[in-house]
């Protein structure tokens, strides 16, 4: 069983058609670089893309991070190839592959059954995958897609570009705010009334957290299309944060550094968990169920939210060798 638990806070996406990029990648300090086949590279350029992410996955020094290829969709011609090709030539160099636009199980049963006879044939260790949910039928059977495939799944994304044209969102930005999506404050009397800004991704990302969470996948946020405005991705991606995703996609190597940060626990943060382990660790010596920390209850729940936060933390810690 391949690993599942390794780091995801950035996930650099990097044009297979960019020989300059593909070589500087595994140096950008991404916790995941894939590498890609699919919207970054026009049809004209698709097989040498391929040849290229092949040469770079058995050439370059990876060890610093996790390595994926994001195939062409199940409904192009450029599909099987990619599958095979980069499998059968590169497949003992791969942590996943991602699957875009997935709106069924059966995709999900497609790549995996084909993965398994180039493992079997090749004698390489089994290839994770990634899952790419970007449509609305995808999000509509994003349960069932979560459960297809337990033995492979680790991580769902969400891809709000393809998304958005799927549901005919009024909105041609990737990620970030629509000056559309609010609401008025106060009422139609009030000379001060303002108007509010709406998430218009918070469904879709909760809904992703909560399908991911009850399978044991990993919940990834997706592209933010404004790379000159590294303030508007921070409050993109610490939203995400607050709601359970635990990575954001970095289509810039200027993302890396900040997803980085926004998905590594503050150092408060950490100080109280484990602040909150050790009272309920001396609370446990003395009998008790529950103490109180800082002038706040402190339960048994409390202590699952701070594993989690020092599990997170310690991870990253390990990654560092630290």
């Amino acid at each position: 069983m391949a690993i599942k638990n390794r780091l995801h806070r950035s996930e650099l996406a990097v044009p297979g058609c960019n020989t300059n990029m593909l070589e500087k990648a595994p140096r950008a300090g991404a916790d995941l670089v894939f590498l890609d086949l699919e919207d970054a590279v026009a049809p004209a350029d698709k097989d040498q893309a391929r040849t290229n992410v092949i040469a770079a996955l058995n050439d370059l020094d990876w060890s610093a991070c996790a390595t994926s290829v994001r195939i062409n969709g199940l409904d192009t011609h450029y599909m099987y190839r990619d599958l095979v090709d980069v499998m059968e030539q590169a497949g003992d160099k791969l942590d996943t592959i991602l699957i875009p636009k997935v709106n069924t199980p059966e995709d999900i049963y497609l790549v995996a059954t084909i993965m398994t006879q180039i493992e079997q044939a090749k004698g390489y260790k089994p290839v994770n995958l990634h899952v790419l949910i970007e449509t609305a039928e995808g999000m509509a059977n994003i349960e069932q897609i979560a459960r297809a495939c337990p033995q492979r799944m680790e991580a769902m994304v969400f891809g709000v570009a393809d998304y958005a044209a799927s549901i005919r969102a009024r909105t041609t930005q990737i990620g970030g705010a629509i000056p559309d999506y609010g609401v008025l404050t106060g009422e139609a009397r009030d000379s001060d009334r303002g108007f509010l800004l709406g998430d218009p991704w918070h469904f879709a990302l909760c809904r992703l957290v909560v399908a991911c969470r009850a399978n044991g996948l990993r919940p990834i946020d997706g592209p933010f299309g404004a790379i000159d405005d590294p303030d508007a991705y921070v409050a993109v991606a610490k939203a995400a944060a607050a709601l359970g995703i635990e990575g954001k996609w970095a289509i810039h190597p200027s993302q890396v550094s900040l997803a980085n940060d926004i998905f590594t626990p503050a150092e408060k943060e950490v100080v109280r968990a484990r602040r909150i382990l050790e009272a309920m660790s001396e609370a446990a010596t003395q009998g008790l169920g529950a103490v109180s920390l800082d002038g706040r209850l402190i339960d048994a729940a409390s202590i699952r939210q701070a594993e989690v936060v020092v599990a997170q933390v310690e991870q990253i810690e390990n990654a560092r060798g630290l």
